[in-house]
């Protein structure tokens, strides 16, 4: 399946890189999925991952009301903190899922794989270093007889501080501009940004210590954009039309 193709060679590549592999369950809580990750309750970033909210029970029959279907790949992180101490270096691959409209663009369950560096004195540097060696392997470190080209422009996510966004040359269009890169000549590939101090604490590790960087990308939007197929939803419809194209 082009999913599975596009997320085999991701994790190749960093598997080469020297990153471990981590899971975490499908069904989380509001602790690990928003609050360790720096998401107060009345925080306006909740509102950008509309979720679907479990009905569960404790064995006394009481209802909870904190149960969840993940909606991004980081709470494994949190899980992976508490559990070992630095250096920590992985990637967490796996489904999510959110209460969005479904459309060409849009389904409520799709994947994502996100990478979490942990050890002292780490560098915004060496995050950059390790997305742009990323992308030379899995994009190819040139497009029409030029060097692929990269930036990074500052964003905003609760977990990371300062926090970015990496674009590169367009590969459709080769950065003349075209309908699927808004006629920019870029495209977004992915968030990133240095562990907050927050997310640290929560983990039980020490802010004071330890530096990390981490980075999210969803697994649909890059095959997209590789294969050409405009409408997410044909990635589910297990059109054998489709399907037998990327065998």
């Amino acid at each position: 399946h082009p999913i599975n193709q596009t997320l085999d060679e991701m994790l190749a590549i960093f598997k080469r890189m020297g990153f471990a592999i981590a899971e975490g369950p499908e069904i989380e809580d509001d602790k690990h999925n928003f609050e360790d990750l720096n998401f107060p309750p009345d925080h306006p970033a909740r509102d950008m991952q509309d979720t679907f909210f479990m009905e569960a029970f404790r064995k006394d029959g009481s209802k909870r009301e904190d149960v969840l279907l993940r909606t991004h790949t980081s709470p494994v992180q949190v899980r992976l903190m508490n559990s070992q101490k630095p250096p920590i270096r992985a990637i967490m691959p796996g489904r999510v899922y959110r209460n969005e409209a479904i459309s060409a663009r849009s389904l409520a369950e799709f994947h994502q794989i996100e990478g979490l560096y942990i050890d002292k004195n780490v560098s915004l540097a060496e995050l950059k270093g390790t997305l742009v060696s990323f992308a030379q392997q899995f994009y190819g470190p040139m497009l029409g007889g030029k060097e692929l080209q990269y930036r990074f422009r500052p964003s905003f996510f609760p977990f990371t501080e300062p926090s970015a966004e990496m674009d590169i040359t367009c590969f459709l269009c080769g950065g003349k501009g075209c309908r699927i890169c808004k006629y920019s000549g870029w495209l977004e590939i992915l968030g990133c940004g240095m562990v907050h101090p927050n997310v640290l604490k929560a983990g039980g590790i020490d802010p004071e210590e330890y530096s990390g960087f981490a980075w999210g990308m969803g697994i649909e939007r890059v095959t997209l954009l590789r294969t050409g197929i405009d409408d997410i939803r044909l990635l589910y419809d297990n059109d054998v039309r489709i399907l037998e194209q990327f065998v």
